[in-house]
């Protein structure tokens, strides 16, 4: 069952490859359903400071019944934040918001603030300084794994040309029709693994006829083809909801993708995003 499967970074840190994306449920919605999603058997939980949920999360860890060494807790170090200093003090909010003693992975959420993402600025020492926060709350034992998001090659170059820790993470929008090849590659070549955040398209995938076709094919939902596509790709995938339900369908994907059908869903046109995420390149903002 993929709830007890887990992917190893490069460090040695075991991570669980399903994990429960939580943007968009609020503070208090949230405690609920870390608390239903540990119930039915997931321990990776993925917020963010932006998400304003952390203290939430936190709660639902605590209170979930099930050991803190059993459960995986990922978080976000705002996309804003480009300077060492005001990274250390993210880092040691996140930690308090989240009522937790250590994180066990923190990623910078962006290389670039939201408010300046399709500028050319590419805020390389911003992200350098932020990385040195990290690395330095890494080795003291606060966090046991660091990575980014929505990061590109250039910007993954940028750190690995300054310091000796690498990402260990890359979590970047990915799903059927949307499947930048290159730098998943580069990724895993480099033993960085690469999560896929909004794996179902932002609700887009469920509106497409070939897609529907193929999971019927295979006598499961869209949802179900969408995460096991991932999966199929060594990707670890981030579904999003509050709903137990959805969260139990999610994690039933014990078929396989044959290979002609997982070559024509990673080569299939792109699906337009609508709303927000239209404005933003191919990670979207998240």
């Amino acid at each position: 069952m993929i709830l007890e499967e887990k992917f190893t970074l490069s460090n040695g840190v075991e991570i669980p490859k399903l994990g429960l994306g939580t943007w968009f449920i609020n503070d208090k919605d949230v405690v609920q359903a870390v608390k239903e999603a540990a119930r039915i058997g997931y321990r990776h939980m993925d917020t963010a400071q932006a998400y304003g949920n952390e203290s939430g999360v936190g709660e639902g860890i605590k209170t979930c019944g099930v050991k803190r060494e059993d459960m995986f807790v990922t978080t976000k170090l705002a996309a804003e934040v480009k300077s060492y200093k005001e990274a250390v003090a993210s880092i040691d909010g996140s930690l308090k918001k989240l009522g937790l003693d250590y994180i066990d992975l923190m990623i910078i959420h962006s290389p670039k603030p939201w408010a300046k993402f399709l500028e050319e600025e590419p805020y390389f020492e911003g992200n350098r300084e932020a990385w040195r926060a990290l690395e330095e709350a890494y080795k003291a034992g606060k966090i046991r794994s660091i990575g980014v998001s929505n990061f590109e090659k250039t910007d993954i170059d940028n750190i690995l040309s300054s310091y000796s820790i690498k990402p260990m993470v890359n979590q970047i929008l990915a799903h059927i029709s949307n499947t930048p090849k290159e730098l998943i590659k580069y990724c895993q070549d480099k033993d960085i693994l690469v999560e896929a955040y909004s794996p179902f398209g932002h609700g887009e995938l469920f509106k497409n006829d070939e897609i529907k076709a193929i999971a019927n094919r295979y006598n499961v939902s869209v949802s179900q083809l969408a995460i096991r596509y991932c999966l199929q790709l060594d990707l670890l995938p981030l579904p999003k909801t509050a709903n137990p339900q959805h969260m139990k369908t999610n994690a039933e994907v014990d078929f396989v993708i044959s290979q002609e059908d997982m070559k024509f869903l990673k080569n299939m046109e792109q699906i337009e995003h609508y709303g927000e995420h239209s404005k933003f390149p191919v990670f979207g903002k998240k």
